[in-house]
């Protein structure tokens, strides 16, 4: 009778869990240290450059030093996220030790001085490097170690936003579009929740956003059904473009990469480049609105992801100015993430779409906060656990119509490149089993040379 208990489902199951626990507790609590230590260097850096907006023509030279301390000691940790990903797809040359603290500090300098990235890659990059350094310490398996990756950056960035359930279904999403690794199951719920924690021990407070109430409709569908149609219409149109945007955005980060790869011949040339034609457009505009985060407001009356949920809060070219800014900061090399950006992006362009709709302001506000991210990273199922977690689960059924419309009309790309398609959003005969998507891009490229080459032989004759 012991020896079947011993070898029951059920007590594997609580071996499992306990073995796992007890490897990513600790894990999961330096990384949020280390993203509590980040985020407070982040705010001194924001609140410096408020108080000193001539850093800003600095902003070339700081891009300088951040590519040669790359080069000098980042090795592979350049490949940022999709290294990572890599990894736990095809494991082989491991996650560098010095990405945590290359990709902190430079994340810092680049908001110091007014470059326009977010924190969710900086975070996503701490995780992962911290967790691969443990895995090594642990002695764990190759199977393990994608498993405690996983789990890194469940804790990355469920630890920066203060979302732990969309940390944990993020990591196991955004590997593969159209599947989720639920072997990491448990360690990426453990290590979100421990990382989310940490931080909010160590007093860190995240920012909050609220949807107003949202007038029942009077038309006699609201009021015979226990939704009003007429605006989930309205959100499925607004979504559209969510997905559109996203789509732009994506495709907008690698197209200016590419550009100032294949005309500036000195890759150290890049970033000073792309820091003064950032220091040109904020000349031009006026107003520095759309550097850096876009969280805090650098003056009274500044476009920011929180003014954005109140009516008249965004300009109606805000979302394309963030969008713009951003592209250029991490075309040109500079270091962050892109996923506030996108909250800007979204939120600000659910404003402008409310208007022209007239629809709540707020809600499409919020809409457009999570559709947009949804898009650019292929991860409806966290974006639609995100709405709910940071902005309550009322509109639980707007969000997830708005996130998995914006997945679809976003398509077959991201900001990712080393995501895997497991199920194309669109059917492809020609499609390869879990092929990335710069390997997809490739092949698309490919067949549209192809198909131009025979469509010149056949004039020629």
């Amino acid at each position: 009778m012991r020896n079947k208990f011993f070898k029951s489902t059920q007590f594997l199951t609580l071996k499992h869990l306990i073995r796992w626990t007890l490897i990513t507790v600790p894990i999961a609590f330096v990384i949020g240290c280390m993203i509590t230590l980040f985020l407070w260097l982040l705010n001194l850096a924001i609140d410096y450059r408020f108080g000193h907006q001539w850093v800003l023509y600095l902003l070339p030279l700081a891009g300088i030093a951040i590519y040669f301390s790359y080069k000098w000691w980042g090795s592979t940790a350049a490949g940022g996220n999709n290294l990572i990903m890599d990894e736990i797809h095809n494991p082989g040359g491991g996650v560098p030790k010095a990405m945590a603290p290359l990709i902190l500090i430079s994340t810092v300098v680049t908001q110091l001085f007014g470059g326009s990235v977010g924190r969710e890659g900086s975070a996503v990059q701490i995780g992962g490097s911290i967790s691969q350094m443990f895995s090594k310490w642990f002695k764990l398996s190759a199977e393990d170690n994608r498993v405690i990756l996983t789990a890194g950056i469940a804790a990355g960035f469920g630890a920066v936003f203060g979302t732990p359930l969309t940390g944990a279904i993020f990591a196991m999403e955004v590997l593969t579009i159209g599947r989720i690794q639920y072997t990491a199951l448990i360690p990426c719920l453990v290590a979100a929740i421990v990382g989310d924690v940490t931080v909010l021990t160590w007093g860190v407070h995240h920012e909050t956003y609220h949807i107003a109430i949202v007038p029942q409709g009077s038309n006699i569908l609201s009021v015979n059904l226990p939704l009003d149609v007429f605006l989930l219409g309205k959100v499925i149109l607004a979504s559209i473009a969510f997905g559109l945007t996203s789509y732009l955005f994506a495709e907008a980060v690698h197209g200016v990469k590419n550009i100032f790869n294949r005309f500036i011949e000195q890759k150290w040339l890049i970033p000073f480049v792309g820091g003064l034609i950032v220091i040109t457009l904020t000349l031009i505009i006026n107003k520095p609105d759309y550097l850096g985060l876009g969280v805090k407001a650098p003056y009274p009356g500044a476009i920011t992801i929180s003014s954005a949920f109140n009516p008249g809060g965004a300009h109606p070219m805000s979302w394309l100015w963030k969008t713009i800014y951003t592209t250029l900061t991490l075309g040109a090399g500079f270091k962050g993430g892109e996923v506030t950006p996108l909250f800007y992006i979204g939120s600000t362009l659910g404003n402008t779409l409310s208007t022209l709709m007239n629809a709540p302001v707020s809600l499409f506000a919020a809409l457009g906060f999570i559709a947009v991210f949804a898009g650019a990273t292929n991860t409806p199922l966290a974006s639609t656990i995100m709405g709910i977690e940071l902005f309550g689960s009322e509109y639980a059924l707007f969000f997830a119509v708005a996130c998995f419309t914006a997945y679809l009309f976003s398509g077959e790309s991201g900001i990712y490149s080393s995501q895997r398609i497991a199920v194309p959003k669109i059917f492809d005969d020609e499609a390869e089993p879990t092929e990335s998507i710069a390997d997809a891009e490739h092949r698309r490229q490919k067949y549209v040379r192809k198909k131009i080459a025979k469509y010149r032989v056949s004039k020629k004759k």
